[in-house]
C-alpha cells in the first residue's frame, strides 16, 4: 500500500486576528506546520495548537519563515546567511520548547512562503537554512520540493520531498508565482484528482500540459483558503479511496 504524509500550515493568526480552521485540520492531517511568529502566529496561539497536535497524534512541524509579519512571509528579502541562521535557529526553538511544554516535540522543519521558494533555487540561503537546523538537532527534516537546493546542501540532513495539491506548478516542478493567475487552484475536483496522482503516480500536469515527476513522500493542503477543511476531507477520502495510506514521515 503507498503511504504518503498529509500537511497543512496552522497557527497563522496573531492576537485576536485568526486565519483557517485548525482544530478542524488536526482532525485530517498528519503533520502540522506550526507558525513560529515571525510571518504569523504568537505565543498563544502556537502554544493551543502544540497541545491540540500531541491530542490528536500529529505531528508538528516548525514553520520557519523570513521576519515578515506585514507581508505574511511572502515577501522575497535578501538576509545576510549568519542572520537568517540565527532568525531560523530561533524559531525552531521557540516551537520546540513550547511543543515540550504540551508534551510534544518538533520533528521537522519546514520553511513558509518568500523562504520556501527562495531555498529551492538559491544554495546560500538554502545553507543559512540547514545550518540552523543543524545547529539545533540534525535529526529534524527538512521538507521542501523534490529538486531544490536543499539537496545539495543538506550535508547529512535527511531532506524530504514535498507536493502541492493545489498549487500550479512550471514546467521545472518550481510553484507557479502567487503573482500570476491561476497560481492556486481552487477547483475541489481538479484538487482532488490532482493530489491522488501525486500519491499513486509520482506525478504531475504543469501549466504548459507536460508531466512533471515529483515522487514526494508528504502533501500539503492549505488551510488558509475558502473552504480549507472540506477540501483536505475530500483529499484524504480520495487517498484512502485509492488506496493510500496517510501516514508521517517523521
Amino acid at each position: 500500500m503507498a503511504v504518503i504524509d498529509i500537511n497543512a500550515d496552522l497557527g497563522e493568526g496573531f492576537g485576536i486576528w485568526t486565519l483557517g480552521d485548525d482544530a478542524a485540520l488536526l482532525d485530517v492531517i498528519t503533520s502540522a506546520n506550526v507558525a513560529c511568529g515571525f510571518h504569523a502566529g504568537d505565543p498563544l496561539i502556537m502554544r493551543r495548537v502544540c497541545a491540540a497536535a500531541v491530542e490528536r497524534g500529529v505531528r508538528i512541524g516548525a514553520q520557519v519563515s523570513y521576519r515578515d509579519l506585514a507581508g505574511f512571509g511572502r515577501r522575497e528579502m535578501d538576509v545576510a546567511p549568519a542572520e537568517l541562521t540565527a532568525d531560523v535557529l530561533y524559531q525552531i526553538a521557540a516551537l520546540d520548547g513550547i511543543a515540550r511544554a504540551e508534551g510534544g516535540r518538533v520533528s521537522y522543519v519546514k520553511p513558509h512562503g518568500a523562504l520556501y521558494n527562495r531555498i529551492a533555487r538559491d544554495p546560500v540561503q538554502a545553507r543559512a537554512v540547514t545550518d540552523a537546523v543543524r545547529a539545533y538537532d540534525a535529526s529534524l527534516p527538512v521538507l521542501t520540493l523534490p529538486g531544490s537546493s536543499v539537496y545539495k546542501v543538506a550535508d547529512g540532513l535527511t531532506v524530504v520531498a514535498e507536493c502541492f495539491a493545489d498549487r500550479a506548478y512550471t514546467p521545472e516542478g518550481a510553484l507557479v508565482s502567487r503573482r500570476e493567475a491561476g497560481a492556486v487552484i481552487h477547483d475541489r475536483d481538479a484538487v482532488v484528482e490532482r493530489a491522488v496522482r501525486m500519491a499513486v503516480d509520482g506525478t504531475v500536469v504543469a501549466v504548459d500540459g507536460t508531466e512533471v515527476t515529483l515522487n514526494a513522500r508528504s502533501l500539503c493542503v492549505h488551510g488558509d483558503t475558502p473552504g480549507a477543511v472540506e477540501l483536505a476531507r475530500a483529499v484524504r477520502a480520495a487517498l484512502a479511496e485509492a488506496g493510500v495510506r496517510p501516514e508521517p514521515f517523521a
